[in-house]
C-alpha cells in the first residue's frame, strides 16, 4: 500500500487473500470518507434533552373585543393566571374563602412546572379559618390533555389501563358498570319545586340545598387533596347561537378522555376566551359518599343543583354519569329557552332532508340512523331550536356487546388510537379485543369523537327535520310494520315511549313485558313528558314534518310463535320514508290503535303490512291486540291529570289518539 502526494491512498492492484478483488479506497479531506455527522446536540444534560423533544404549544392568537390600536394585549403570563383563577374558583370550599392553590402540569416532572401559574390566597382575599394542610399545598392542574397525554396518565398511574390491539384505551370503571339512577337526586327548591316533574314516574328524586352543599363539600375536599386533578373545558351543543360552557374537574384520566371525546372539543381561540363555565361537574367518584347524611340510599351519590348549575358525583367511576348527568341539565335549560331537547339520533339525505329517530334500546335506533347514503348528525342527543337540529355531543358512546366487523362496520372502525373502550375483556398477550366476553359486564362500551365516523356531518348541525320516526320493538307482534301518524297520535306515542323485551332466557314460554318510558328517555328529562311532546308537535307543525311509527320487533304471531320482521324489510320502509314517496301512498286505518297503514311499500311483501294477515289464529291476534291496549291505557293514566295549557283541550285530543275499546 502506497501514499501519493495528495492524501489519497490506493491498496496495489491484484486480488485480496480470499480471490475477490482488492478495494480501492480514495480518501479526502483530513482522511474521513464521507462525513454525515450531525452538530452535537445542543443540550448539557439528559433532561434538557428531554426538554428538546417537546416543543410548546400556545394559541397566539388575540382575545375577542379587543380592538383598536391601545387595546391591552394580554400576556400569555396573565392568561394562565386567569385561567388558574377561574379553577381555583371552581375548586372553592365553603368554608374556605378562597381555592386551593394551583399549579399547572405533572407533578411528576417537578422540574417543568412553571413559575408564573402560581395562584397565592391573598390575591383575591384573606382566609377566615386558620391555615390548613390542605391550604399550604399546591394542587396541579392537568388542563384539557390531549389523548396522547391521558392514554400516558392512564397507563402510568390508572390500574386496569391499556392499551388493546387496535390502538384504543381499555379501562375499567370499577364495582359500576352501569347507571344508578336511584341514587341520583335533584335540588327542589323554590324555582324547581314548580319547573320540575315530581312524584309518580318521574325519575326525579328530590334533596334539599344543604345535603347538596354537604355532598360538594365532600367531593371537592377530595378533590383538592390530591396531587392533581384533570381539568376539562368544553362545550355541549353544535348550535353556535345555544352553546354552553361546561368544566368537569375529576380524578382520572379515564374520565378526562371520555369526556374528551364526549363532549365538543374546543378550538385553541375558543379555549383562549372559555372564562367562566356555564356548568360544572365534580367527579370524586373514587370516594364515596357518607350514608349518614340525609337522602342517602347508597355509598353512590350523583346529585344535581340547577340553581348553581353544578354536578357532584360520589361512589361512582362509570364515565356514563357524566354523559348523562349533562344530557339531564339541557334537558331543563334548552326547553327554557324555548329549544326541544331530545332523546334521539338523527340524520340527513343529500339534498338536506333530516330525520329523526327515537326508540329504546333493541328498536334499532342506532342501527337504522346509520345509514351509508345519509349523514350522520348524531346518534343520542339533540336540540330542535329555530334554526334547526344540532347535536349536543361531541362524540358517539356506543355498546360493544357481541360487536362485529360484518353487522356494525363503522362502529368497529371507530375503535381506533383516542377510543375510550369500557370494561371489556381481551388476550393478556395479544392485548387483541373479544367482544363476546361478558365477563366484567354486558354493558361494555366505547367512546370516541364523532369524526371517527366516516359519513359524519361537522359541524354537526341540520335544517329542521322532515320526519320523525318512532320505533317500536313490539314482540306482541301486533303493531304494523309502519303507519303513519297525526300529531295528537305523534305526542301520545311519544310520550307513551313503548318497546317489548323479551324477558328472561330460561326454557319454555317467554313472555314478552311492555316497556314505556316517556319521550324515548324517561330517565334523563327533567320537566312533565307532556311539556316535551306540546314542543315537538308545534315544531312539527309549523315545520311540515310527518311523524311515523315503525315496528322493528314481531310480525305472524308473539315472540315465540311468529318471527321477527326481517331488517332488508325495514330498511325498505325507512328508505320510502327518506324519499317521500310513502307520503302518496294508499292507507287505511287499523282497529283499536286506529293507526293508518300504508297498502304497498316498495320492497315489501304487502300481506306483512297488515298485523292481522300474518296471523293464522284470528281471535289469538285479537285477544293480544286488546291486552297490548289495555297496557298502553294503564301506562297513559300517570299523564292524564296534567292539563296543558288553559284549558285541557290538548290533554283530551291526545288521549283519543290512543287505542279505542
Amino acid at each position: 500500500m502506497a501514499g501519493n502526494g495528495d492524501g489519497e491512498f490506493s491498496f496495489g492492484s491484484g486480488t485480496a487473500r480470499n480471490g475477490l478483488a482488492k478495494i480501492q479506497t480514495q480518501k479526502k479531506n483530513n482522511g474521513i470518507c464521507h462525513d454525515d455527522s450531525a452538530p452535537p446536540v445542543k443540550a448539557q444534560t439528559i433532561d434538557e434533552l428531554h426538554s428538546l423533544q417537546r416543543k410548546r404549544s400556545a394559541p397566539t392568537t388575540p382575545i375577542k373585543g379587543t380592538q383598536g390600536a391601545f387595546a391591552a394585549t394580554i400576556s400569555e403570563e396573565e392568561r394562565q393566571k386567569q385561567q388558574l383563577q377561574s379553577i381555583s374558583a371552581s375548586l372553592a370550599s365553603l368554608t374556605r374563602e378562597t381555592g386551593p392553590k394551583l399549579v399547572k402540569g405533572d407533578p411528576a416532572r417537578k422540574s417543568e412546572t412553571p413559575k408564573v401559574s402560581h395562584v397565592s390566597h391573598h390575591e383575591f382575599s384573606t382566609p377566615t379559618i386558620s391555615v390548613s394542610d390542605s391550604s399550604l399545598k399546591f394542587t396541579h392542574v392537568l388542563y384539557n390533555l390531549s389523548p396522547a397525554e391521558l392514554y400516558e396518565q392512564a397507563i402510568k398511574y390508572e390500574k386496569g389501563s391499556f392499551i388493546t390491539s387496535n390502538g384504543a384505551l381499555a379501562t375499567l370503571s370499577g364495582a359500576k358498570t352501569g347507571r344508578s339512577p336511584r341514587d341520583k337526586r335533584v335540588v327542589k327548591d323554590e324555582t324547581t319545586e314548580d319547573e320540575l316533574w315530581w312524584g309518580k314516574g318521574s325519575p326525579n328524586i328530590e334533596m334539599d340545598e344543604h345535603t347538596f352543599m354537604t355532598n360538594r363539600e365532600r367531593a371537592v375536599d377530595y378533590l383538592n387533596s390530591l396531587d392533581k386533578v384533570f381539568v376539562n373545558d368544553q362545550f355541549l351543543n353544535w348550535d353556535p347561537e345555544h352553546k354552553i360552557k361546561v368544566r368537569i374537574v375529576s380524578a382520572r384520566a379515564y374520565h378526562s378522555l371520555f369526556m374528551h371525546n364526549m363532549c365538543i372539543r374546543p378550538t385553541p381561540e375558543e379555549l383562549e376566551n372559555f372564562g367562566t363555565p356555564d356548568f360544572t361537574i365534580y367527579n370524586a367518584g373514587q370516594f364515596p359518599c357518607n350514608r349518614y347524611t340525609h337522602y342517602m340510599t347508597s355509598s353512590t351519590s350523583i346529585d344535581l343543583n340547577l340553581a348553581r348549575r353544578e354536578m357532584v358525583i360520589l361512589g361512582t367511576q362509570y364515565a356514563g354519569e357524566m354523559k348523562k348527568g349533562l344530557f339531564s341539565v339541557m334537558h331543563y335549560l334548552m326547553p327554557m329557552r324555548q329549544i326541544l331537547s331530545l332523546h334521539s339520533g338523527c340524520n340527513m339525505g343529500k339534498d338536506g332532508d333530516v330525520a329523526l329517530f327515537f326508540g329504546l334500546s333493541g328498536t334499532g335506533k342506532t342501527t337504522l340512523s346509520t345509514d351509508h347514503n345519509r349523514y350522520l348528525i348524531g346518534d343520542d342527543e339533540h336540540c330542535w331550536s329555530e334554526n334547526g337540529v344540532s347535536n349536543i355531543e361531541g362524540g358517539c358512546y356506543a355498546k360493544c356487546v357481541d360487536l362485529s366487523r360484518e353487522k356494525e362496520p363503522d362502529i368497529w372502525n371507530a375503535i381506533k388510537f383516542g377510543t375510550v373502550l369500557e370494561n371489556v375483556v381481551f388476550d393478556e398477550h395479544t392485548r387483541e379485543v373479544d367482544y363476546t366476553d361478558k365477563s366484567v359486564t354486558e354493558n361494555t362500551r366505547a367512546a370516541y369523537p364523532i369524526e371517527y365516523i366516516p359519513n359524519a356531518k361537522i359541524p354537526c348541525v341540520g335544517p329542521h327535520p322532515k320526519n320523525v320516526i318512532l320505533l317500536a320493538c313490539d314482540a306482541f307482534g301486533v303493531l304494523p310494520p309502519v303507519s303513519k301518524l297525526n300529531l295528537a297520535q305523534t305526542m301520545y306515542h311519544f310520550i307513551s315511549g313503548y318497546t317489548a323485551l323479551v324477558a328472561g332466557t330460561e326454557e319454555g314460554v317467554k313472555e314478552p313485558q311492555a316497556t314505556f318510558s316517556a319521550c324515548f328517555g324517561a330517565a334523563f328529562i327533567m320537566l312533565h313528558p307532556t311539556r316535551y311532546a306540546a314542543m315537538l308537535a308545534e315544531k312539527m307543525q309549523k315545520h311540515g314534518a310527518t311523524g311515523w311509527l315503525v315496528n322493528t320487533g314481531w310480525s305472524g304471531g308473539r315472540y315465540g310463535s311468529g318471527s321477527r320482521i326481517k331488517l332488508p324489510y325495514t330498511r325498505k320502509i325507512i328508505d320510502a320514508i327518506h324519499s317521500g314517496s310513502l307520503l302518496s301512498a294508499t292507507y287505511k286505518k287499523t282497529e283499536v290503535f286506529g293507526l293508518e297503514i300504508p297498502t304497498e311499500v316498495e320492497g315489501v311483501p304487502s300481506e306483512i303490512l297488515d298485523p292481522v294477515n300474518t296471523w293464522s289464529d284470528k281471535k289469538a291476534y285479537r285477544e293480544t291486540l286488546l291486552k297490548l291496549g289495555g297496557l298502553f291505557k294503564k301506562n297513559f293514566e300517570t299523564f292524564t291529570a296534567y292539563k296543558i295549557g288553559k284549558d285541557s283541550k290538548l290533554t283530551e285530543e291526545i288521549l283519543a289518539a290512543g287505542p279505542n275499546f
